[in-house]
C-alpha cells in the first residue's frame, strides 16, 4: 500500500465536500452503533481513560469544524476564534484543551437529538463556505485539518466499540485480507529525506524536512502473525523476565497477562473476542493489540528489534513489491519526538504536549480512511496502549 492517490492532503474543494459528507456519515453511523446499545448518554459508558462518551465526542467534532472553519480560529487557543458557537456552551462542552477527560462524563449535554441536529448545520454551512473558496492550500487548510480531525475520531470510535464489546457496523467491517507468508528484505541503506516539504496539508510533526542517513537493515515483509506470536506465548515468553524491559516488566506485573488483549484459551486452541463475539483465533492473520512492551519483549525472544521510524519510512516508500502495509498500526522502536526545527501548526495541541511520553506507530489500519494514508504519516501513542488496532514488524540486528 502506498499513499493513497485521493488523499485529503491534496484534496480540491469538490473532493473535500464529498469527502466531508462522507466522513459526517460515517461518524454518525458508529455514533449510532453506541446509541443502540444504550451508549448514546454519557453516564451509561464505561469511564475508561482511553474513550471518550460517544456524545462528547460526536460534538466534539462538529465544533472543531466549526472553531476552525466557520469561526476562522487562527489557532486552538480560545481566544483565538471568531463570533460565538451555535450552541451557547458549546465551547465550555466540546474544546478538549479546556475540557478534562474526566468531566466529560458529567457534562450537562444536549441530547443526541439536538447534537444531531448541531452536526447537520456545521456540516451544511461548511460546504456553503467550501463551495466559494480558491484551490489554494491556504485557503483548503482548515477544511483539510477538520476532515483528518473527524477522520481519526472516525477510527477512534472504531476502535472503542471493540473496547466496549459492541457489534461493528456492516458496512464498517473489515474486508477480508490476503495474509502474507513472512520473508525478510534486506534494503542497502541510504540518506532518505523525513518529513515532508511540499505542498499540500501537512501536519506538523512532519515538518521540517530533513535529510536522515539509514545505515543498512533487514526487514520482515510483513506483520508478525498470531501463529508466530503463539510460539512466544507457548515458550514462556510473558514469564520470562529477560524478554521484557523494565517498563515493560512493571506493565506486565500491574496486568498479570499472559496472553494478547482479547486472547483466550479454549482447550488446546486460541480463541479471540472481536466486537464482543468470540471466534477461533487465525493463525495467519498479524497479531493485534499488542502494548509496545509486548512487541518489545517478543523482538528480544525472536532475537530481533523493532524497526526505527527511518527504516520503515524508507522500507515503505522503497517501492518494494513485497513490503506490505496498511493492515495494522506499526510499532516502532523511535519515542514521538520533534523533527528540527518544528512549530506548532494552528491545533496547537496535536502533537507538543506528547513529545516525548507517546511512542511513534508507521502505516495505517483496517479501519484508517484511505485518503488518510501516507508513508509520512505519525503516529502515536502511549506505549501501554493496545485497545488500538496496532501489531508489529521485525528486524534483523546489524552485523
Amino acid at each position: 500500500m502506498n499513499s493513497s492517490p485521493s488523499s485529503f492532503r491534496n484534496a480540491s474543494p469538490q473532493q473535500l465536500a464529498q469527502s466531508l459528507r462522507h466522513a459526517r456519515d460515517y461518524t454518525l453511523l458508529l455514533f449510532d452503533c453506541f446509541a443502540a446499545a444504550g451508549m448514546d448518554v454519557p453516564a451509561r459508558v464505561p469511564q475508561l481513560r482511553i474513550v471518550n462518551p460517544p456524545l462528547w465526542e460526536l460534538g466534539h467534532i462538529a465544533w472543531f469544524a466549526e472553531w476552525f472553519i466557520l469561526r476562522e480560529a487562527t489557532s486552538s487557543h480560545p481566544a483565538d476564534g471568531n463570533g460565538n458557537c451555535l450552541l451557547s456552551r458549546g465551547d465550555d462542552w466540546f474544546d478538549s484543551a479546556l475540557v478534562p477527560h474526566r468531566s466529560r462524563w458529567t457534562l450537562d449535554l444536549p441530547a443526541a437529538g439536538a447534537l444531531k441536529t448541531y452536526c447537520r448545520e456545521v456540516l451544511d454551512r461548511v460546504l456553503d463556505k467550501l463551495s466559494r473558496e480558491p484551490n489554494t492550500d491556504e485557503a483548503l487548510y482548515p477544511y483539510r485539518l477538520a476532515l483528518a480531525h473527524e477522520d481519526m475520531h472516525g477510527e477512534a470510535l472504531f476502535y472503542t466499540l471493540q473496547t466496549l464489546g459492541l457489534p461493528a457496523p456492516p458496512a464498517a467491517a473489515a474486508p477480508v485480507q490476503a495474509f502474507f507468508a513472512p520473508s525478510e528484505i534486506g534494503f542497502p541503506g541510504g540518506t532518505i529525506e523525513m518529513g515532508s516539504a511540499g505542498g499540500g496539508f501537512v501536519f506538523d510533526n512532519e515538518r521540517a524536512a530533513h535529510a536522515c542517513h539509514v545505515a543498512p537493515f533487514a526487514i520482515d515483509s510483513a506483520l508478525v502473525s498470531n501463529a508466530q506470536y503463539a510460539d512466544f506465548v507457548a515458550d514462556g515468553g510473558y514469564d520470562n523476565r529477560q524478554f521484557w524491559s523494565n517498563a515493560g516488566a512493571d506493565w506486565l506485573m500491574r496486568q498479570e497477562r499472559s496472553a494478547p488483549r482479547y486472547w483466550q484459551r479454549d482447550g488446546g486452541q486460541w480463541r479471540t473476542v472481536r466486537f464482543g463475539e468470540l471466534s477461533t483465533l487465525a493463525g495467519a492473520e498479524p497479531v493485534r493489540h499488542l502494548t509496545l512492551y509486548e512487541a518489545q519483549a517478543y523482538c528480544a525472544w525472536a532475537g530481533r528489534r523493532l524497526p526505527t521510524e527511518a527504516e520503515w519510512e524508507y522500507a515503505a516508500l522503497s517501492g518494494h513489491p513485497a513490503f506490505r502495509w496498511g493492515q495494522l498500526w506499526e510499532w516502532t522502536s523511535t519515542p514521538f519526538e520533534p523533527y528540527p526545527d518544528f512549530v506548532p501548526d494552528r491545533y496547537r495541541e496535536y502533537s507538543q504536549p506528547w513529545f516525548s511520553t507517546h511512542q511513534a506507530l508507521r502505516g495505517a489500519s483496517f479501519a484508517t480512511q484511505p485518503r488518510m494514508v501516507s508513508a509520512k504519516y505519525r503516529n502515536f501513542y502511549m506505549p501501554e496502549r493496545d485497545d488500538i488496532f496496532v501489531g508489529l514488524r521485525t528486524c534483523a540486528w546489524p552485523g
